[in-house]
C-alpha cells in the first residue's frame, strides 16, 4: 500500500482541506454522542441538503436518547416520514431503548460494542465511535470506498470495501488523532469534489499520490423498475371538519410496515373526470408513476378489496399521522395537508376542472 510516510502526508493534506472547507451542518457544531448517531442515521442513502430540516426537528422533539427511548413508535416514524428507508428509525429507536435497558443510558464507547445494538451497522458504529469518542476506526461509506478505489487505482467492485484490501487500507490511513475529523474529511471529500461523474480533481487536496485522478470505469448500476398505480382521496365533511380515508400497511410488510397510505382502485375502474393528480415517486430502484383520483363518498365501491384497515382521519391530525413519503407528498400537493394558509385548494368529491398534471422528475429518496 505504500509507504508510512505516503500516509501521514494524506492525513495532513486532508485534515488541513477539512479545516478550511468543511461545511457548516449542524450535527458538527455539537460533541454529543447521541446527536452524532442520530446524524449519522439519516444520512444513510440520504443527501445531506435534505436531511438538514429532519435533524432539526427530530432534535427538537427529541433531545435526548431518554426521551427517544421513552416515545411511541408512531411518533417517531411521523417525524421521519418523508425521510425515506424507515427501518433506520425502527433501529434507532429500538436501540435507544436497548441503551436505556441494558447500558444504563449510557451509549456504548466502542465501534465493536456499538456494532452489538439493534440495527446498528459496521458503517454507523465507526462513524459514532471515531467523532464522538476518537476511536482510531475507519468508517467506509460509499463515498470513501469510491475515494479510496481511485486513489489506490483498484477495480471498482460493487460493496468491495464490506470485505478485504479496502477496509484494511482505510484502517491504516485513518489518522490516530481525530480519527472522527478524517472520517469526516473522508465523506465530505467524496460528497463534494471526488464525486461519481465528474471529479474536481484540480481541487483535491490528495490527488499528487492518486492513481487515477479523474474518473473511474463505474459498476454498473441497476436498470430503473417502473410501476403504475392508482389511489383515491375520498373525503368527508367539510373544512375544517374534513376528513380523509387512509389505510395502514400490514405490519410484516416488506417496506413502510404500519404506516398510512391512501386505499388504491381497482383496476380499470378509476375514470377521467375523477382525475386529480398525476405524480412520479421513486424508491430504490423503482420509479412510481402514480395516479390520484377524487372519489365521492358512494364510490368507494371501486376501491381494491384487499386492503387492511381502512380509517376517516381528520385533515387537521394529519401532520401527527406516520404517512409513508408518497402520501405526504400527495397531500401536500393537493393542499389536503395543512402547511398551507386557508382552505384546501377544493373540497373533497369536487372534481377539479383542469386536474394537476404533475410528472415529477425530481426523484424523491423514501
Amino acid at each position: 500500500m505504500g509507504m508510512r510516510q505516503e500516509h501521514v502526508d494524506i492525513r495532513q493534506d486532508l485534515l488541513q482541506w477539512f479545516d478550511e472547507h468543511a461545511r457548516d451542518l449542524p450535527w458538527r457544531q455539537t460533541r454529543d454522542p447521541y446527536a452524532i448517531w442520530v446524524s449519522e442515521t439519516m444520512l444513510q442513502q440520504t443527501r445531506v441538503a435534505v436531511v438538514i430540516d429532519y435533524y432539526t426537528r427530530f432534535m427538537a422533539r427529541f433531545p435526548t436518547l431518554q426521551s427517544l427511548a421513552q416515545a411511541d413508535e408512531a411518533e417517531v416514524l411521523t417525524l421521519w416520514s418523508g425521510l425515506g428507508y424507515y427501518r433506520r428509525a425502527r433501529a434507532l429507536h429500538e436501540s435507544a431503548r436497548a441503551v436505556v435497558a441494558e447500558h444504563g443510558g449510557v451509549i456504548p464507547k466502542t465501534a465493536a460494542a456499538l456494532s452489538r445494538l439493534p440495527g446498528v451497522g459496521v458503517y454507523t458504529a465507526a462513524a459514532v465511535a471515531s467523532i464522538a469518542f476518537g476511536e482510531p476506526v475507519a468508517a467506509v461509506d460509499g463515498n470513501v470506498e469510491r475515494v479510496l478505489t481511485r486513489y489506490f487505482g483498484h477495480e471498482p467492485v460493487p460493496g468491495s470495501a464490506r470485505s478485504g484490501e479496502l477496509r484494511r487500507a482505510a484502517e491504516d490511513l485513518v489518522d490516530r488523532e481525530r480519527p472522527g475529523d478524517f472520517n469526516q474529511a473522508m465523506m465530505e471529500l467524496g460528497a463534494t469534489v471526488c464525486l461519481p461523474r465528474g471529479p474536481m480533481c484540480l481541487a483535491c487536496p490528495i490527488r499528487e499520490g492518486c492513481a487515477t485522478r479523474g474518473e473511474h470505469p463505474a459498476p454498473r448500476t441497476r436498470k430503473m423498475l417502473s410501476r403504475k398505480t392508482a389511489l383515491a382521496l375520498v373525503q368527508r365533511r367539510q373544512w375544517p371538519r374534513a376528513e380523509v380515508l387512509l389505510q395502514r400497511r400490514p405490519p410484516d410488510a416488506a417496506q413502510m410496515p404500519n404506516m398510512w397510505e391512501l386505499p388504491s382502485i381497482k383496476e380499470g375502474q378509476e375514470s377521467e373526470d375523477m382525475l386529480l393528480l398525476t405524480v412520479r415517486h421513486s424508491i430504490t430502484n423503482t420509479n412510481y408513476y402514480v395516479t390520484v383520483y377524487g372519489l365521492t363518498m358512494n364510490e368507494q365501491k371501486i376501491l381494491a378489496k384487499d386492503a387492511g384497515e381502512r380509517v376517516w382521519v381528520p385533515v387537521l391530525d394529519l401532520p401527527e399521522q406516520p404517512l409513508t413519503g408518497l402520501t405526504r407528498k400527495i397531500l401536500k400537493r393537493l393542499r389536503v395537508l395543512p402547511g398551507f394558509s386557508g382552505m384546501p385548494s377544493m373540497a373533497i368529491g369536487d372534481s377539479p376542472q383542469d386536474p394537476i398534471k404533475d410528472l415529477d422528475p425530481a426523484v424523491v429518496r423514501s
